[in-house]
Order: C-alpha cells, then sequence, then structure tokens
C-alpha cells in the first residue's frame, strides 16, 4: 500500500543515488565503477552540471580524493544556476570559503575614498541572512575594473592560512590580457621589481633594492593588426603587476590609461582573472574555478571581413 505520509515526486523529477565510499580513490574512478551504464563523458556532464556531491557538497573536479565513510551523491536533477547577484556570482562556497565571478567595475573592498557596493558588502550582507554573527575576511583583491575568479574566507584563521602560505598552496593563476599592438615573441617572461608611490602608482625597476620581486609569464593567444590576447601566468602576486609589466614591454592593456594605453576598443580595463586553482586550507583538496573569457575580449581579436 502507499504510504501517503510520504511527498509525491513531481513530474519529470528523478530520484537521488547515494554511494557509500569503501576505500581511498578518486571522485572520476569512483564514479565510474559506481555507474557501469554510464560512461566517462556521461560522468563529466554529471560532474559540470553539478549533479555530484561528497558528504552533500558539490564538487566538480574529476580528481577530488574520496575516503572510507564518505557519501556521495548523484542527484537525479540539474543543480540550480549558481548564485547571482548585480555585479557577481558565487561560484563556490562552503563552511571555509566563498570563490566568485566577479564583474568589471565592482570594487572588491570599500577604500578611504569609495564606499559604494562591493564584492565585500554583498558577500558580507549575503552570509549574515544565515547568521548574524558571521563574518567575511578578504584573502586577495582584484582591481575594480579587472573581472573574474575571486576568492574570501569565513574566518580569520582560514584568511591567515590562505595568505600565509598563498605561493606555496596555490598551484595557478591564469590572466587573460588585451593588450594594445603585436608582441615579437608568442611567449616570454618579465621579472622586474615593483614598488608603489604615495600617488598610489605602482613603478618598475631592475634594481632589486627598488621594489618586491615580480615574474609575469605571458603566451599569445591570438592577435590581430592592433590588439594581442595574451595568456598569462603570475608568478608572484603583485599589486599591479600585470599592467605595470605589459606597460614595460611597450604593449600595455587596453583601456589601461593609468599605465600607457592610449585606446580603449571594449570599454573597460582589458583584463581577466580566469583561472584559480589552490589546495583547501582546511581538507588540502584540490580545487580550481575558472570565470569564461569575456566574449568582448575575443571579438576584439577576430579578423575583420574584407
Amino acid at each position: 500500500m502507499e504510504n501517503t505520509d510520504q511527498p509525491r515526486r513531481q513530474r519529470g523529477q528523478r530520484t537521488d543515488t547515494k554511494l557509500t565510499v569503501s576505500e581511498p580513490t578518486e571522485l572520476m574512478t569512483f564514479l565510474v565503477a559506481q555507474l557501469p551504464h554510464k560512461n566517462r563523458n556521461n560522468i563529466k556532464s554529471l560532474l559540470s552540471n553539478k549533479q555530484i556531491l561528497v558528504d552533500a557538497k558539490v564538487y566538480t573536479q574529476f580528481n577530488h580524493p574520496l575516503r572510507p565513510g564518505q557519501v556521495v551523491t548523484v542527484a537525479g536533477n540539474r543543480a540550480p544556476e549558481t548564485t547571482q547577484y548585480r555585479g557577481l556570482t558565487i561560484l563556490y562556497e562552503d563552511s571555509h570559503l566563498i570563490v566568485i565571478n566577479k564583474q568589471a567595475g565592482l570594487l572588491s573592498m570599500a577604500t578611504n575614498k569609495e564606499r559604494d557596493r562591493t564584492a565585500y558588502s554583498i558577500l558580507s550582507d549575503y552570509i549574515k541572512k544565515e547568521n548574524a554573527k558571521n563574518r567575511l575576511f578578504i584573502i586577495h583583491r582584484l582591481d575594480r575594473e579587472t573581472s573574474g575568479v575571486m576568492m574570501f574566507a569565513k574566518s580569520e584563521k582560514v584568511q591567515r592560512l590562505m595568505q600565509e602560505s598563498w605561493n606555496a598552496t596555490t598551484k595557478e593563476r591564469t590572466y587573460v590580457a588585451l593588450v594594445e599592438g603585436v608582441l615579437d615573441a608568442e611567449q616570454g617572461t618579465i621579472t622586474s621589481y615593483l614598488r608603489e608611490s604615495k600617488a598610489l602608482i605602482v613603478y618598475s625597476s631592475q634594481n632589486p633594492d627598488n621594489g618586491q620581486l615580480s615574474i609575469t609569464n605571458y603566451r599569445v593567444l591570438k592577435a590581430t593588426a592592433d590588439y594581442t590576447l595574451l595568456e598569462l601566468e603570475l608568478e608572484t602576486g603583485r599589486k599591479n603587476q600585470i599592467r605595470v609589466h605589459m606597460q614595460d614591454i611597450g604593449h600595455p592593456v587596453v583601456g589601461d590609461a593609468k599605465y600607457g594605453a592610449t585606446s580603449d576598443p571594449i570599454g573597460r580595463l582589458g583584463l581577466h582573472a580566469e583561472v584559480l586553482a589552490f589546495e583547501h586550507p582546511i581538507t588540502g583538496d584540490p580545487m580550481r574555478f575558472n570565470a569564461p573569457v569575456p566574449k568582448s575580449f575575443i571579438s576584439a581579436v577576430k579578423e575583420r571581413a574584407e
């Protein structure tokens, strides 16, 4: 007999499948073994659609390590879209971290001069809805006109752990920049020493006594006669590092009048934080987040029709 106390499943909904981990393994390996009716592409789709949860938290990394006793849930339906606010989208959240995709034009946090709506204030309000005592701590910043992946901590402990071990635990920090002109080399490395003046302008020098060591690796993705789209990997994370280094080699970031640009083809600074990969400060799990390159960057390097 049907139990009428149980909630009925709505038409079109599928039930969830719960699987218990019995031995140490990686998420993809576990799912392939447990879901023999699905191939690897099916499983990749489940991961990208956020239908795989480990102990009730969504994971999209195929190589996420599993421990015995953990429960993997295969959700029957796609997860709702990432939480979106004006100026930012929440890509990931757990009890320790929030990772966002920040839009250009939004301050990371308030300054003495500007107290506008910021990424910090939006997220602070968001977590206080759950508990008024919740607090938010900034781990790193993006310039107001830079878009892309950015991360906040939910405790001073996590903030400190991330900041103190930033170079060791950050595995990948990739930016995409639209710059003026065409570079001579397809790839290269820019090294200099950066210091900030009282006027908040960052200066570059080859003198080790005149600033902090700063290293930027670049690779050309596409170029036209006027502009080049670059992929940049940071070995150090200094303020305005990419912007100053692009000025150093004579190819400033578009829209960056502060550091030598004379053109503004996309109506904003041509800098985007595309990838941030790091070790989780509490669990040690590998984390990787990607914010798609803005379409305006790609359009600027499309060959014009004759």
